[in-house]
């Protein structure tokens, strides 16, 4: 059990304490969901999503990650695009449709692993969408619920004569926080722009009273942006960037690629500063099911003790009566 003692030991006591951080996702670009609740309803289907991430593979107690988000718009007038004869029929990317003013709710759950350290989170969330003309709309959102922080020191081992006790991590033990978030989102059918911050309160929750826990939840803003371009017909390039602050963590910049051939299948590359490479896959099966999967290369002092991470999203668009393939907003 010495490797994960050390893992433990390096993952907790070099770095901000990782109770303290949101899950990496690769596959940011699908599920801006995730980092930003002003993307709330903003397609006209309900988009529901499952995703497992499970980082530095081959290194014992490394983080696992498992997620359910699910978000709908409410009071939205669905765009339709009628066959010759009657019907409807499938309408792609490629296809300018307006965006309608209206509202949307949401639910995400994410639980965290890493060794003996657990994290949950279960939020609320709401936008509203405006636009602002025929072509760009601007939305705003927050979220809202309960982060855990957890220790299991039944499963805590380290090495031998390293002085590490797993009491010093006591603060962290089965505690409960509130959890809130603002972001906006402004977008249009060939770009967005996204700021949004996590884990805004440290505040946490008691039985008999609210106190604020300096230094155990860390503040998180993000940056996001992307751009459509459109070679051919049938192939889409969306190059888009994320950018992570969450001091006192060093900042990190995603900068991500991806390549999509007729609204069906894509292909996409990712490196973020100082920690990884990534390839990643998928494929919008029909108007109800897509699938994506990424691969990590770590490029950190850690890639001589793991064989990279793995990412898997499963996608579902519930109630989709336009039967959208892919989605129109790039998220």
């Amino acid at each position: 059990m010495k490797k994960i003692g050390a893992f433990l030991v390096l993952l907790l006591l070099s770095s901000p304490l990782w109770a303290q951080q949101r899950p990496q996702f690769t596959q940011y670009m699908i599920n801006g969901y995730l980092l930003n609740p002003a993307l709330t309803g903003i397609e006209d289907y309900t988009d529901v999503k499952l995703g497992t991430r499970q980082q530095w593979v081959g290194l014992e107690g490394a983080p696992e990650t498992y997620y359910l988000s699910a978000h709908t718009p409410l009071n939205k007038a669905v765009s339709s695009v009628r066959k010759k004869g009657g019907g409807t029929r499938t309408i792609g990317r490629n296809r300018f449709v307006p965006a309608y003013p209206h509202h949307g709710v949401g639910i995400m759950a994410i639980a965290d692993k890493a060794g003996p350290l657990r994290r949950t989170n279960v939020n609320l969330s709401y936008a509203y969408h405006l636009p602002i003309n025929r072509f760009v709309t601007v939305s705003v959102g927050a979220y809202g619920g309960i982060l855990r922080n957890s220790f299991n020191s039944n499963e805590a081992s380290f090495a031998s004569g390293n002085g590490t006790d797993p009491a010093a991590f006591s603060n962290h033990t089965n505690r409960n926080f509130l959890d809130m978030g603002l972001g906006t989102w402004i977008y249009a059918p060939n770009f967005y722009l996204g700021l949004s911050g996590a884990q805004l309160l440290n505040t946490e929750l008691s039985s008999e009273e609210r106190t604020a826990i300096e230094g155990v939840i860390q503040k998180h803003f993000f940056a996001t942006a992307g751009y459509k371009i459109r070679p051919t017909q049938d192939l889409t390039l969306i190059p888009s960037v994320l950018v992570k602050f969450a001091s006192p963590s060093p900042t990190t910049v995603d900068a991500n690629l991806r390549a999509v051939y007729a609204d069906r299948l894509w292909l996409g590359g990712t490196y973020r500063t100082k920690d990884a490479f990534a390839l990643m896959a998928g494929v919008n099966i029909s108007y109800l099911m897509e699938v994506s999967y990424a691969y990590d290369y770590n490029t950190s002092n850690l890639n001589v003790a793991n064989s990279g991470s793995h990412e898997i999203v499963l996608g579902l668009k519930l109630f989709n009566s336009a039967k959208v393939i892919c989605p129109r907003w790039m998220n």
